[in-house]
């Protein structure tokens, strides 16, 4: 089993791929498989979360790229900042992942939350996509230049089970 333990820098050569939807890349213990089918277990400190493109040393040297899968989300399109923002706001209230782009919003597909941006008077697009929400205020996450403030959060545990 390829044993994940720790960050490797991010100009690293990866050589395996973990393919995880938003769910798994926020979990501290994983089993799970390669793209190439290898049983890989995985060992983050609590409240880590893995992007798209974040890279880990295995054990036995080996680099693994993180590749966020593509999940069932709805996208909400508007050139009408405010409304847009209204949405976000709304979202967030309800501890919402929310991502977010230039005239967009993405978050997981829910009929409920479908029905409140609708009412709010945006449209709703069903999409499968990777998903790569706000990670929030505090610091705990990524950011988008290359460089991660997760490098300090990430302790991997060694020997944890």
């Amino acid at each position: 089993m390829l044993i994940l333990e720790q960050l490797a820098p991010a100009a690293s050569t990866a050589t395996e791929k973990l393919l995880l939807n938003f769910d798994a890349r926020c979990k501290c213990r994983l089993r799970t498989r390669t793209t190439a089918g290898e049983d890989a277990g995985l060992f983050v400190a609590r409240g880590s979360v893995l992007r798209n493109g974040d890279k880990l040393l295995a054990q036995d040297g080996r680099i693994v790229e993180i590749v966020a899968a593509p999940e069932a989300l709805m996208a909400v399109r508007s050139n009408d900042p405010l409304l847009l923002a209204r949405a976000a706001y709304h979202l967030g209230n309800r501890h919402v992942a929310v991502e977010v782009g230039n005239g967009w919003l993405r978050f997981a597909s829910d009929h409920v939350l479908r029905d409140m941006v609708l009412g709010l008077g945006l449209s709703v697009s069903d999409i499968t996509a990777p998903f790569s929400p706000e990670s929030g205020a505090y610091g705990h996450g990524h950011t988008h230049g290359g460089e991660t403030k997760l490098n300090s959060k990430l302790h991997l545990y060694k020997g944890a089970a």
